[in-house]
């Protein structure tokens, strides 16, 4: 074999056994699937957390919580970590579809609000990280709206007919009223129900719209004067037009906590913790709710905040508003319908 052959070979063999232990490492990456509410995390920190653990992050999103249990229930897909609403939490732990968490893996867990841990869905937190919370309340344009708005009686005034935008959701529609009418979001008393159907009814001459991703530009155009909004559309609006302002009504409203979860079905449960705690963190959290618009459940990261985030009441509201607000508990299929009933009755009233 001459001389040129031999190295030939020699180089071959050496790329050839290189090839093998890069074949190896790629082969030892660990895989997750990772499933969030649409854009719902800060641009970037997935692939921080692919380089900094050597991970390969499969995320998907989806655009409503119905959509995430059927993914998760149907097993098609052994997802490891997951965003779960309030309700959707409650469901899911009754129906055995999530696991307990290993808290030594996520130490990040101690720097959460105490408003946000101990749920009645998870009172030990033995199921759920908080992630990301809000409200549904109220914006106006303070040129078109010459009363005071600090109730959810503005939604009934008739001097803004034609100009009340109005959430698309049972849910939120029913609970606005029921609020109003000094009940609980919750409520299965059906007398209380009927009351809440009556006052929408009478409300929806005034309404322009019922719908959701619209308010936006129907409150920036002028067109709609109030509206039902989730604050970190509303908080972000009024923040980039003075003359919008968006508040809690003083007889409280849906708190909503979105909060991450392990399935039960999940592939790597110890890698899906790393996740959760890595998006947990201080800076992470600050990233993610400076990014989004929304509260974080991180104290530590809310202390970052600038002044008027952090003292802001339609942000971070104090004790005397938490306490009239409400995170909706899951209803059982014979008791949702109730508002199912209620919401037909007031889309198909004249």
């Amino acid at each position: 074999m001459n001389k040129l052959k031999r190295i030939s070979v020699l180089l071959f063999s050496i790329l050839f056994t290189a090839s093998l232990f890069v074949g190896c490492k790629n082969n030892d990456k660990k895989t997750i699937n990772v499933l969030n509410y649409g854009e719902n995390i800060a641009d970037g920190l997935i692939k921080e957390f692919e380089e900094e653990y050597n991970v390969k992050v499969n995320y998907k999103t989806f655009d409503d919580m119905e959509t995430m249990y059927i993914e998760v229930a149907s097993g098609k897909t052994n997802w490891d970590a997951v965003l779960v609403a309030d309700y959707m939490a409650d469901r899911m732990i009754q129906e055995g579809l999530l696991q307990k968490i290993n808290k030594d893996n996520i130490p990040n867990l101690s720097e959460m609000s105490e408003n946000d841990m101990g749920q009645p869905y998870d009172p030990s937190n033995e199921y759920t990280v908080p992630y990301m919370n809000g409200t549904i309340g109220i914006i106006y344009n303070k040129d078109l709206v010459d009363d005071t708005v600090d109730s959810w009686d503005i939604m009934w005034n008739e001097k803004y007919k034609k100009q009340i935008f109005v959430l698309d959701a049972q849910r939120d529609a029913i609970g606005m009223a029921l609020k109003k009418l000094g009940y609980s979001l919750n409520t299965t008393n059906e007398k209380e129900l009927e009351e809440a159907k009556n006052l929408l009814i009478e409300q929806k001459p005034l309404v322009l719209k019922y719908g959701a991703d619209e308010v936006k530009d129907l409150m920036t155009s002028g067109e709609a004067a109030i509206a039902m909004i989730w604050s970190g559309e509303g908080l972000t609006l009024a923040d980039e037009n003075e003359n919008l302002e968006y508040i809690i009504p003083k007889e409280g409203a849906n708190y909503w906590l979105d909060s991450w979860a392990i399935p039960t079905n999940a592939n790597d449960k110890e890698t899906a913790e790393k996740f959760i705690n890595f998006v947990s963190s201080k800076d992470n959290a600050y990233k993610i709710a400076e990014e989004i618009g929304y509260t974080t459940p991180n104290k530590l990261a809310m202390e970052e905040q600038p002044e008027e985030v952090r003292n802001n009441e339609a942000a971070y509201m104090p004790e005397e508003i938490m306490e009239r607000c409400e995170v909706y508990q899951y209803l059982p299929q014979e008791k949702l319908r109730l508002y199912e009933d209620v919401w037909s009755a007031v889309k198909t009233a004249d």
